[in-house]
């Protein structure tokens, strides 16, 4: 059983943020901060299956692809890694790049790796506020500048880089080619409402990813069977013992954590480790503290869900010619 505030580990990147206001404080010797990690405090006996970020982007990201499980453990890695973003923040025409705009074969691959074409290839899209995405293993991708996105990963630093704009960092070319799908990827998204407190925005096999809107003035129970992350992205709330506001982190496993609102609302991300998403991960709590029957309000599913679309106001992602 635990419930434990997340530290937040702040590593410095070349394309990162030097502002992260409000998200965090954290300053790194006047280098700019690519990304915070959200881990368990001290020397935790369980190790966390899932990694949960934020990324700051004030320039593009290498193009780069992650291997999936089978091929991570001919290397001797745990794991691959498939992940999810879910943007937090973006400039006007922020976009991100997923799959290539054509099919190549592996040396046609290869020669777009080599001359640098690779750049001209891979297939933009812009993004807005409350955009999910998913990028499985094995999709050639990157993240342009501008953007503040909440990610979510198998717990692995596996990646594999292609092409990274002129810089000298290793390129990791004959393992990328291998476990890289070079074709357009699948930009469609879908978003599935569960209840009127929960929002399904990604689920597979190795995660569930969701957004919850709290209301002022009420309580819930945060169900944490399974490994569960929480990230509190608008609002304040008491969770648990833990006092948490906007760019905080829980972790829970094998646990509940009771959230009390005052008289902010909260709007919180919260992840888990996969088997689709949970019947009863949040139930509404009456004054006296117990459950309330009437929640949760019935789950409605889609039979094939694996991810989840821009909030209806926002549009669709599009395409970038």
């Amino acid at each position: 059983m635990a419930i434990e505030r997340a530290t937040a580990r702040a590593l410095p990147k070349p394309w990162g943020a030097e502002h992260l206001h409000p998200w965090s404080n954290a300053a790194h010797g006047g280098h700019p901060i690519g990304e915070i990690w959200f881990e368990r405090p001290g020397n935790a006996a369980l190790n966390p299956l899932l990694l949960l970020k934020l990324l700051f982007t004030s320039q593009p990201l290498s193009i780069q692809v992650h291997p999936d499980d089978a091929f991570a453990h001919s290397i001797g890695l745990p794991n691959g890694k498939t992940e999810a973003w879910y943007v937090l923040s973006a400039v006007p025409d922020a976009k991100v790049a997923l799959g290539l705009s054509q099919r190549l074969t592996s040396q046609q691959l290869r020669a777009a790796i080599d001359n640098g074409s690779i750049s001209d290839l891979i297939a933009w899209r812009r993004v807005s506020a409350s955009d999910t995405i998913l990028v499985p293993a094995g999709t050639i991708h990157t993240i342009g500048a501008g953007l503040i996105i909440a990610e979510l990963q198998q717990r692995s630093d596996a990646t594999f880089r292609l092409f990274d704009h002129g810089s000298e960092r290793e390129l990791h070319i004959d393992k990328a080619i291998v476990v890289a799908d070079p074709g357009p990827a699948d930009f469609q998204v879908q978003q599935n409402q569960l209840t009127v407190e929960r929002r399904l925005l990604v689920s597979n096999p190795h995660f569930v990813f969701e957004r919850i809107d709290l209301a002022p003035n009420t309580s819930w129970r945060l169900d944490a069977d399974r490994e569960t992350w929480l990230l509190v992205i608008d609002g304040s709330a008491l969770a648990g013992s833990f006092e948490v506001a906007m760019g905080d982190a829980l972790f829970a496993q094998s646990d509940h954590v009771d959230i009390h609102l005052g008289t902010a609302s909260m709007v919180g991300l919260v992840a888990y480790t996969g088997g689709g998403p949970i019947p009863h991960l949040l139930r509404r709590l009456t004054q006296q503290g117990s459950i309330d029957v009437e929640q949760p309000r019935e789950m409605q599913i889609a039979p094939s869900l694996t991810h989840a679309k821009a909030a209806p106001n926002n549009g669709h992602l599009e395409t970038i010619k």
